[in-house]
């Protein structure tokens, strides 16, 4: 029997493989985690400040606040427009706040706030009845269902409207609103529960139990106040409060901008032409969030207060004009029954600089009289002969009178087919004249204008004749006013500016050509009327009017700061003609008020001093089938040396005519006077 069996069979052929099996194993594992941290470096290499950025954005978010808007200053650096803060209570969502949350805070904050619940809605109380997760369980069970929770959420909207908010308590009532308050806020942006009007009583307990109401505050709100008065308002321009929010048709814009729904923007005129100015930076406070509840507020930077707009307006000069023309359209409207209102801008001619702007709207009907000084810019009028220093330099330029040659007769135009054209001095052609173009500005003559058009049109006038001029005239004429600012908009720095009115230009309508010529067919605002004035007697340069003067910044007290931006006259076409041409026109100007005709129009403002030039204007209008007339006139002064150019229309007299456009243009001298005389 063999003890031993030989090396070579002491394999046992049952005996198990691990060590191989074993090793195996550790090899694909040391695959996998190669594989693992080749990726993982790889992430970390090529994403990890993507990833780095998206989880604090998820935990640290940039929260906005609106700031201070920018003041408005007058001339010598009054506040027309400032600022009047006011302690507010502030709701700060947060991320994805659930609206049951938002119905305990406000149920809670009612109990301590009192806001108005005028402009609450059958919708605002039943969103906040349907935030009570009881409430929209059981309302759940009365409506249909539906697989789309938008319709759903309707159904259960028109449930709640029309059966459970009927007996709605004050308290209910007063926590919707400030629910509603609450959801219109954008996550991490922040909204005034009530931005004025906050008792001490409410500011006591709410900062009492203000850990208890997430994402509510005390903060502070402004709104604008106007320390000197209210005569310049609506050149101002308004904001938009709260309640209105953004303007409507704007909003899509204004929000991409960075613009909250409740934020004040400028929504007219001077707010809204210098918006970019005035609104400032928004603050910005560092959100830390957990579970979308902000835990923990760091301001980042304090934003920055609008800069402020200086005007070129002297506010006390703008309100004696403002009442000059409120009480002449009173005292004037008292025998003129159709006199719709009156308007009057005074302007520096050299600069383009406003001085004033005043307007009074009357209402025919009652004969209640308004301010309205926007009317200078936005009203139409046919004004009549303040327009014939216009038609005279465009036949200078046109050729058909010359400097030294331009002398006509006035007399009656008689055309076949219509009644005669006459100058007001001369009706039945008893009183013919021979007229230099200064004397024909001087006593008024529209036959001198109308042979000026005919001669333009290339049409050679005879009695009895038919007029067969083309219709080219028209162009021709207006071509010419527009150059000094007739027709055209002058550029000022305002919303809303018309461009005046043309007349039909056909070949049916050619005999009003003749009335163009001499201002009695197309209408002009106010401010043209300043402007070509303004061109004619500072030789020819059409200057943008602008009331804002310069941008400013504000100085760390509040006040005024240094100038950061001047505004500079913008020069928007030049008249470039001998100086002879505006020779011939100047001097009518200052024939028209010290001339020696017995015909002379301007006369009762040859007292003033220093000595002014201008142009009177009366234009034949109706109201109605009533003949009435438009009364204007258009003057600068000192005449040798312009300092300052006035427009003033008074509409709708009755036709034996009057003087307010002169008695109006002495009482606003004598106020530019004394506030400018230096």
């Amino acid at each position: 029997m063999k003890l031993f069996k030989k090396a070579s069979d002491n394999r046992d052929p049952n005996k198990s493989h691990i060590p191989f099996r074993l090793n195996f194993l550790f090899f694909v594992v040391f695959l996998l985690f190669a594989a693992l941290i080749g990726q993982l470096a790889y992430l970390q290499v090529d994403y990890g400040q993507k990833f780095a950025t998206a989880v604090n954005s998820a935990n640290n978010t940039t929260a906005t606040a609106s700031v201070q808007r920018g003041s408005v200053y007058d001339s010598t650096g009054r506040v027309l427009v400032g600022n009047k803060s006011h302690q507010a209570i502030q709701y700060t969502k947060g991320l994805n706040v659930a609206s049951s949350k938002m119905y305990t805070i406000a149920t809670k904050l009612g109990q301590y706030l009192t806001i108005s619940t005028s402009s609450l809605t059958d919708r605002n109380k039943a969103d906040y009845y349907l935030s009570n997760k009881s409430n929209l369980k059981a309302v759940a069970k009365k409506v249909k269902t539906s697989t789309d929770s938008d319709v759903l959420y309707d159904r259960e909207v028109t449930y709640t409207e029309k059966n459970l908010i009927q007996n709605m308590t004050s308290a209910d009532k007063n926590a919707a609103a400030i629910f509603a308050k609450m959801s219109a806020a954008y996550s991490l942006s922040t909204v005034n529960i009530k931005s004025t009007g906050v008792s001490s009583t409410e500011l006591a307990e709410i900062g009492e139990h203000q850990s208890e109401m997430p994402g509510i505050k005390v903060g502070t709100s402004w709104t604008r106040s106007y320390p000197n008065g209210t005569s310049i308002t609506s050149v101002l321009g308004t904001v938009t409060t709260e309640k209105q929010g953004l303007p409507s048709d704007n909003i899509k814009t204004l929000l991409a901008e960075g613009y909250s729904r409740d934020d004040s923007v400028g929504q007219s005129q001077l707010e809204k032409q210098y918006e970019n100015v005035l609104k400032g930076t928004k603050s910005q406070t560092e959100a830390k969030t957990q579970d979308g509840v902000i835990q923990k507020e760091v301001k980042k930077y304090g934003g920055q207060k609008g800069d402020n707009l200086s005007l070129t307006i002297n506010a006390k000069f703008q309100k004696a004009v403002q009442s000059i023309m409120m009480s002449e359209t009173k005292s004037v409207g008292a025998n003129n029954p159709y006199l719709p209102g009156a308007y009057a801008v005074v302007m520096n001619p050299s600069t383009g600089a406003i001085y004033a702007l005043a307007g009074a709207s009357r209402n025919i009907s009652t004969g209640k009289v308004t301010e309205n000084a926007l009317g200078t810019i936005n009203q139409t009028f046919v004004m009549g002969s303040v327009v014939k220093g216009a038609t005279v330099m465009g036949a200078l330029q046109s050729g058909v009178i010359t400097p030294t040659n331009n002398t006509l007769t006035d007399m009656p135009i008689k055309l076949a087919g219509t009644a005669s054209k006459t100058s007001w001095f001369n009706k039945t052609g008893s009183a013919n004249l021979s007229l230099g173009a200064s004397e024909a500005m001087e006593v008024s003559s529209n036959s001198y204008m109308m042979q000026l058009a005919m001669k333009e049109g290339n049409y050679s006038y005879a009695s009895g004749k038919a007029l067969t001029m083309s219709t080219s005239v028209f162009s021709k004429l207006r071509g010419y006013f527009n150059e000094f600012g007739l027709g055209v908009k002058t550029g000022v720095d305002l919303p809303g500016e018309s461009t005046g009115y043309e007349g039909s230009s056909s070949q049916t309508n050619i005999g009003k050509a003749l009335d163009l010529s001499f201002g009695n067919y197309d209408a002009y605002t106010t401010i043209q009327v300043a402007q070509y004035i303004s061109t004619m007697a500072n030789g020819g340069r059409r200057i943008a009017p602008h009331i804002v003067s310069a941008v400013t910044g504000t100085n760390a007290d509040g006040t005024q700061g240094k100038v950061k931006t001047n505004v500079t006259s913008r020069v928007l076409n030049t008249v470039d003609v001998p100086s002879s041409y505006f020779d011939i026109v100047q001097k009518g100007y200052y024939l028209v008020v010290h001339g020696t005709s017995t015909y002379k129009t301007g006369g009762a403002l040859s007292s003033l001093s220093p000595a002014v030039a201008a142009k009177s204007g009366t234009a034949e209008t109706y109201h109605g089938s009533t003949a009435t007339e438009t009364l204007s006139l258009a003057t600068y002064a000192p005449y040798n040396n312009p300092k300052v150019a006035i427009a003033i229309v008074f509409p709708g007299m009755n036709s034996s005519g009057g003087t307010a456009n002169t008695d109006t243009a002495k009482l606003i001298y004598k106020q530019f006077w004394k506030y400018y005389s230096k």
